[in-house]
């Protein structure tokens, strides 16, 4: 019988980061996670609770752990994505050796993930009750009911991209102009970037 996903294997037969998926893949499926295609990269959960992911970016493959925030991390591999990043942490790689080097560490991370997993526990999203509206986007809600109506139905995940997104202008008719453009997707229930 072949189990083989399509969606898995077309990942895997990336010719960018090719060798480290499939030892960053090796170590995961040594963890007992279950495999799927999430968010069109390669996803390892465990009982139904995501654990981490393994995808190719330019300059390095990464394993990330989606709640990184809350591993010890002792070897200092792990990095936040971006600036804006409360849970999420990778470990990058730029060649096999150094998969290879750190399999043992990367098989220990993942099962701390794990029993985070099993515990139940929650990263504490601290930021996404503190939002703060620019003026420029509390103007729009105020003018416009529906508007403010459909912000509001938002995930507050999707509330804080777009906040991110229009309070890094840094001139106010930037900001407005960023809103604009970005009504059309918020009335529709879409998050930043139209997802």
């Amino acid at each position: 019988m072949n189990d083989t996903n399509p969606k898995v294997e077309a990942l895997l037969s990336q010719p960018q980061w090719h060798e480290e998926r499939k030892k960053l893949r090796a170590i995961a499926l040594a963890c007992q996670l279950s495999e799927s295609v999430k968010w069109g990269k390669l996803c390892y959960s465990f009982q139904n609770g995501n654990v981490a992911m393994i995808f190719g970016m330019k300059d390095y493959c990464t394993l990330g752990f989606f709640k990184g925030s809350l591993l010890k991390d002792p070897a200092r591999i792990l990095v936040a994505p971006g600036e804006h990043s409360q849970a999420m942490r990778q470990a990058r790689f730029t060649r096999e050796e150094e998969i290879d080097a750190q399999a043992a560490t990367l098989s220990a991370y993942l099962h701390e993930a794990i029993e985070l997993e099993k515990a139940g526990t929650k990263v504490d999203f601290i930021e996404k009750h503190e939002l703060t509206y620019p003026e420029e986007l509390q103007a729009a809600l105020d003018e416009n009911a529906g508007l403010k109506a459909a912000f509001e139905a938002l995930t507050l995940g999707r509330q804080r991209g777009y906040i991110l997104h229009f309070s890094g202008a840094k001139r106010s008719s930037t900001r407005v102009s960023r809103i604009e453009k970005c009504t059309p997707d918020i009335l529709a229930g879409k998050g930043l970037n139209g997802r």
